[in-house]
């Protein structure tokens, strides 16, 4: 019905009758570094179908990545100052639309019928961050040479590829799977962003590819300093967007290692993102865990405060780049001496493996100066993992 009634709707579902578009099987924010545009038209998803594509999939479902800008979906007042910071959503941006993803960011709505306004400052100040950073393409106007493994015929305009235009580019008719191009610069310029897309026209093809920075008249290779395992150098699709430490260079070489076909390249960018510091307007660039944090076994941690002090709530914030660690059932406890303890509460964080987002454990008011927080159970792994853990006391 929906087909005939509105041909252009995107359909999002990746289930037995395959959509359009994807789920990438995490609600945290990010989709593989290697993110194929391509499933079967039929059939069960897995997990890994769905975070990473198929190479040779029968059906064009692009990945959709899915996330809040709070730490759940729904309007909780409790979670007005724990929007995600300018790093965090800048971290989602570069590891969705960075990776040949889509992203849909959630807004909750208060009951006011109206976004807060701290998610919305918050939200201007990511979409300024994101034309900041993009703002300089330091390749367009350098000096291009292009090169291939099959005589003179480049995999892509050299006066064209650094266009603005996306529709301007060249392709060879030469059945090519590798090449390379060369950016020279006037003087050494410092850059830590690498920005690469497929005319996806014509398909998704790159397989694999390489970047190399010249210092001091040594080609070194650049890596993605995001990525979980390797260089995360693979994939490109419509767009790819490589982030490693800050590197002052006299040129810049962009190879593609290994294609499906011969690679059909529309852009090419080289930027130099700015520090993201505290005193960005509404940021948010604050790290709760200012905490002395140890582990007494791979499945316990203790949190130790100066003094005792009066808590009513503890939050842990899963990994956000790794199933491994996080943990689906646990037990907290207090003391104020290292001798007696209380168990404050235990239980288990709904579907925390899907949605890794804040859990917050609310217990009764309690002078406490030790926390003991117990995994009882984890997803996977040998050893309990978090990216942040905050403990609230009593207003």
């Amino acid at each position: 019905m929906i087909r005939e009634l509105q041909p252009e709707t995107v359909i999002w579902n990746d289930g037995g009758d395959r959509g359009d578009l994807r789920w990438v099987g995490t609600e945290a924010g990010n989709v593989g570094e290697t993110n194929w545009s391509l499933l079967y038209k039929t059939g069960d998803t897995s997990y890994p179908m769905l975070h990473y594509g198929l190479e040779n999939g029968d059906a064009w479902v692009p990945a959709e990545t899915n996330t809040s800008i709070r730490p759940g979906w729904f309007y909780h007042e409790t979670e007005n100052e724990h929007v995600k910071s300018l790093s965090k959503l800048m971290d989602t941006y570069y590891k969705s639309v960075g990776r040949n993803s889509t992203l849909l960011l959630n807004f909750p709505i208060a009951p006011n019928g109206r976004i807060h306004p701290n998610d919305s400052l918050r939200g201007i100040a990511f979409s300024n961050m994101i034309k900041k950073v993009f703002e300089c393409n330091l390749v367009k106007n350098s000096c291009v040479k292009a090169s291939n493994v099959r005589g003179n015929s480049p995999m892509y305009q050299a006066d064209n590829v650094i266009d603005d235009d996306e529709s301007t580019y060249w392709s060879t008719d030469d059945d090519i799977s590798t090449g390379s191009l060369t950016f020279d610069f006037d003087k050494p310029t410092s850059f830590n962003r690498f920005l690469v897309e497929e005319n996806i026209k014509l398909g998704q093809r790159v397989k694999k590819f390489s970047i190399e920075a010249c210092v001091d008249g040594k080609w070194l290779a650049l890596t993605d300093e995001l990525a979980g395992n390797g260089d995360g150098l693979t994939t490109i699709g419509h767009r790819r967007i490589v982030c490693f430490p800050t590197v002052t260079a006299t040129a810049l070489r962009f190879n593609v290692d290994d294609s499906k076909a011969s690679p059909v390249i529309s852009k090419v960018g080289v930027f130099l993102a700015p520090e993201l510091t505290p005193d960005i307007p509404d940021s948010g660039e604050k790290r709760s865990s200012a905490l002395r944090i140890f582990f007494s076994s791979p499945t316990q941690m203790l949190i130790e405060l100066d003094k005792a002090q009066k808590l009513t709530a503890f939050r842990y914030e899963p990994p956000q780049n790794s199933k491994s660690g996080t943990i689906t059932h646990y037990a907290l406890y207090s003391s104020t001496d290292w001798t007696n303890w209380t168990e404050l509460a235990s239980g288990e964080f709904s579907n925390i493996v899907n949605n890794p987002i804040w859990q917050t454990i609310k217990f009764d008011p309690v002078d406490a100066r030790i926390i003991k927080f117990d995994a009882i159970r984890l997803y996977e792994g040998d050893r309990m993992a978090y990216s942040d853990i905050e403990l609230v006391g009593e207003t």
